[in-house]
């Protein structure tokens, strides 16, 4: 049997969104990464309504972290992230503003990737309860560089992360 790909890779990615009803985007977003050739979305998280980060005078966002399977190299699998944004109309206009859709690549696989446009694992992940707290969901045994996911929430502030379905 010829292979002609890499082998699949485990990718843990984060979504979220504050425009609009942002649990739809973040499933529309997630159907349509899994259409594209060489991504499976094999388990998402919950949904948890988050206080806004960054630039505070926003609206609540709603995120989720979700597990996929690809055959895309790290940078091609960036690549797809963003055209899915802006098949649904994400517009990058105010640093950590209002957003239809985010999508941001956690980790792929044990890499570590650090170029202009590609920080794997994600450089902000361990600071963002946003991102820890439906990652814990999805995968209560994640660690980065020996520190467990418990570990990394400890330090931060978790008021306001309010679980929203009870999917998965």
């Amino acid at each position: 049997m010829m292979k002609n790909s890499l082998p699949e890779t485990l990718v843990f990615i984060s979504l979220g969104g504050n425009i609009g009803d942002p649990a739809i985007t973040i499933e529309d977003a997630l159907s349509t990464l899994s259409s594209q050739k060489g991504v499976r979305v094999i388990s998402r998280s919950p949904y948890y309504i988050t206080p806004p980060w960054g630039n505070t005078n926003q609206s609540e966002f709603v995120n989720a972290c979700a597990v996929l399977k690809t055959t895309l190299s790290a940078a091609d699998l960036l690549k797809t992230c963003l055209e899915v944004e802006k098949s649904m109309g994400r517009v990058r206009d105010t640093h950590w503003g209002p957003r239809i859709i985010d999508i941001d690549l956690l980790t792929y696989g044990d890499a570590v990737i650090d170029e202009d446009n590609l920080q794997i694992p994600h450089p902000y992940m361990t600071e963002r309860a946003f991102v820890l707290v439906p990652l814990r969901d999805l995968a209560p045994d994640f660690s980065l560089n020996g520190v467990p996911i418990d570990a990394m929430l400890e330090g931060l502030d978790q008021s306001g992360i309010v679980r929203l379905d009870h999917h998965g």
